[in-house]
């Protein structure tokens, strides 16, 4: 008896961490649609951007900047420094939300990445995946042919999907 107790915990605990990292998953590929222009490809999830040459952060939900000012994180439509762009800047992606809590991590494990050349962009991309970023040049057009199939009769013929 205390056997078959024991293996349903164990099933229970592999279902639980089965399920929840489903869950992440599904969670972790959703937001494409909002990221920014200048994101990097490669990415079908980011929350954050660490930029490690200007030590802030870009928060992709709300669309601003987490910047460091007179001792807390402060949100910013735009970052006080002169001449940045985040076009030509080194963008670290970052998944956990709240990422700036875990700047001194960041500060340390980043380290390296400064003065590197800015990653190839979405804005820049030619795979269709990045079109749905609302940013993307083609997105109007993405969106335009979003739902038609080949399984229509007259819809998509000849086009790649």
């Amino acid at each position: 008896m205390k056997q078959h107790l024991i293996a349903a915990a164990a099933l229970l605990m592999i279902y639980g961490t089965t399920a929840s990292t489903a869950q992440a998953q599904v969670q972790v590929s959703v937001n494409i649609g909002v990221q920014p222009a200048w994101g990097p490809v490669g990415y079908d999830y980011a929350r954050f951007y660490y930029f490690p040459d200007h030590d802030f952060y870009y928060d992709v939900v709300q669309a601003r900047y987490v910047v460091w000012q007179r001792g807390r994180w402060v949100y910013l439509s735009a970052v006080p420094v002169v001449g940045f762009s985040p076009y030509r800047s080194y963008k670290v992606v970052l998944t956990q939300p709240q990422a700036y809590l875990y700047h001194d991590n960041h500060i340390r494990s980043y380290a390296s990445y400064k003065g590197r050349k800015p990653q190839p962009m979405i804005r820049d991309s030619r795979d269709e995946h990045y079109f749905e970023s609302r940013y993307h040049p083609m997105h109007k057009q993405w969106k335009g042919n979003k739902g038609q199939h080949d399984n229509h009769p007259g819809k998509g013929k000849g086009r790649k999907h």
